[in-house]
């Protein structure tokens, strides 16, 4: 397995979501995570989205620095029962993954810093996974191809690369973060890792991967967010490809 270890360093956030999330801030004050109280949380925030059109749910701390995070009201639970992950598109061998399948292939584990747009990060994060690019490999890129789009089984988060990024040997189809299965509440049991660039491009809940012609902006880039979320000081040519 490799490790890539880089220190990077989060510059300014894109201004949208923290903004949106300031908003939102007074309401999270005092409250513990926990999943009762992660549910109520999200109710509250679900009805505050049929306001804002956000769909921001799930605001709150969990343990080790990271934040849950959701854009809809409930995510369904997958495991390795009824998990699958779609690749298709512009590919020559479309075809599907279970969870298994997924964990039978070769893993490469990637070291990096977890920096979200709305101010938190987690420094020196194991991820470990399938690398993009080698499922890409498997499923034949055809040529016209240029970008990838991922949806996930949260119904309504979807999240694009452009080919050349989502080639990189930091982007993984990651199964493990800190060295445990990702849990649901972190994007489980599947999810994207995207290294280089703010966490908002490591989609959640991955259920899909299309090879497109161009890149199909995602949920946050229709809100005005980068489609490109460089974090400051990344190295943008991947020179361990």
């Amino acid at each position: 397995m490799a490790d890539q270890s880089k220190k990077r360093q989060g510059g300014g956030a894109p201004v949208g979501r923290r903004a949106l999330l300031g908003v939102l801030a007074a309401g999270a004050v005092g409250v513990v995570a926990g999943p009762p109280l992660q549910r109520g949380w999200g109710k509250a925030l679900a009805a505050a989205s049929q306001v804002d059109g956000t769909g921001l749910t799930g605001l709150l701390p969990n343990p080790g620095g990271f934040r849950y995070f959701s854009v809809v009201g409930s995510v369904p639970r997958k495991s390795e029962r009824n998990y699958v992950l779609t690749i298709g598109g512009l590919v020559d061998r479309p075809g599907t993954y279970t969870l298994p399948q997924l964990r039978a292939l070769p893993q490469t584990r990637v070291v990096g810093d977890v920096v979200c747009t709305d101010g938190w990060r987690v420094d020196g994060t194991p991820f470990e996974g399938v690398r993009l690019a080698d499922l890409l490999d498997a499923a034949g890129v055809r040529g016209e191809a240029g970008a990838v789009r991922f949806t996930c089984f949260d119904g309504a988060y979807s999240e694009s690369l452009t080919l050349e990024q989502a080639r990189r040997s930091d982007v993984l189809v990651a199964l493990n973060m800190q060295d445990k299965p990702i849990t649901h509440e972190q994007g489980g049991p599947v999810r994207l890792y995207v290294a280089p660039m703010y966490f908002y491009k490591s989609a959640k809940w991955l259920s899909g991967i299309e090879v497109t012609e161009k890149v199909v902006p995602g949920f946050w880039e229709e809100r005005g967010y980068p489609v490109d979320g460089w974090l400051d000081g990344a190295d943008r040519g991947d020179e361990a490809a």
